[in-house]
């Protein structure tokens, strides 16, 4: 591990890997260190494509880090992780992909994550992406995130994407069934001409699920970014899809909700609001000495905290 890879894994993470209960580090599209426990078992794919994470019943208060740093320019890299929870099992999983480029080949990183929640499990995955590099080779990143919820199982999705990453497509799709609740959070910035597409498909298969997505952009410069959320209720369920952005400069802002109610006791909410930064946000903080582009970056973090 050089300094570049130190700060990749600083920016993605917000936790010491070496000081989680497991951990599997991946770098140019290859395992590099790996941590076991009696709870939680990492085994790699035979075909080198990625890992099964198998958690077992009744495992309580685990950290899991499965971190990927790529510093290769050109490179494409492709990885299937799958999740196996346990019943009754309640963790919380690090992810999140770093690239660093300086050189003119685009690199890229493909990540498939798949959940396979049993029955009342519990599970918060937290997820970050950051690029940096002063070359002009791309920083690409297409996460997909499919989810399947048993009966009474609960996961809590919280995904940033930081600064840097040139073009991204986000793809989340989820099936719930009986109790089971899903919660989404997601912020994402963008500038410069960087591109970022979101899509998130959920069916509520089972009585009593619901979801709660809750999306928070900033968009800068020339930079474009879309929204689109298909939710479909099934069953007796519930589901609130929130959808925030702030434009500045000449950036733009799409947003598209689908959602379809296929039982009368489905309650399907979505909202939008998409628009620039309010002028007496920005007075107010002036008034207290700082200046506008101070103001601005203020009222912008606070926005995606």
């Amino acid at each position: 591990m050089n300094k570049t890879d130190e700060k990749l894994l600083n920016n993605v993470l917000d936790n010491n890997p070496y000081e989680a209960d497991s951990y599997n580090i991946r770098k140019n599209g290859k395992s590099i260190d790996r941590k076991i426990n009696p709870y939680v078992n990492i085994i790699s794919k035979e075909d080198g494509s990625g890992i099964d994470i198998y958690v077992k019943e009744n495992t309580l208060l685990q950290i899991i880090d499965i971190p990927v740093i790529i510093t290769e320019s050109g490179l494409k890299d492709v990885v299937y992780n799958d999740f196996h929870i346990g019943k009754n099992s309640n963790i919380v999983i690090v992810a999140g992909c770093g690239i660093h480029n300086s050189f003119s080949h685009d690199s890229v990183h493909d990540g498939i994550h798949r959940f396979y929640l049993e029955e009342n499990s519990q599970v918060k995955y937290i997820e970050k992406h950051y690029g940096s590099g002063m070359g002009t080779g791309k920083k690409i990143l297409n996460p997909i995130t499919e989810i399947i919820m048993q009966k009474g199982s609960r996961m809590t999705m919280d995904s940033t994407q930081l600064k840097g990453v040139d073009s991204t497509f986000r793809t989340t799709k989820a099936t719930l069934y009986e109790d089971a609740t899903l919660i989404i959070n997601e912020k994402i910035l963008t500038n410069n001409s960087q591109y970022a597409k979101t899509d998130f498909l959920v069916n509520l298969e089972g009585t009593n699920a619901s979801c709660h997505v809750t999306s928070r952009s900033v968009a800068t410069d020339n930079s474009y970014q879309e929204f689109t959320s298909n939710i479909i209720g099934n069953a007796k369920s519930f589901a609130h899809v929130e959808c925030d952005a702030i434009i500045q400069d000449k950036a733009s802002v799409k947003a598209i909700p689908e959602i379809y109610a296929n039982f009368v006791d489905a309650n399907l909410i979505h909202e939008a609001a998409i628009g620039k930064i309010a002028g007496a946000q920005l007075m107010k903080l002036m008034s207290l000495g700082l200046t506008e582009k101070e103001a601005e970056e203020t009222i912008i973090k606070g926005f995606l905290k």
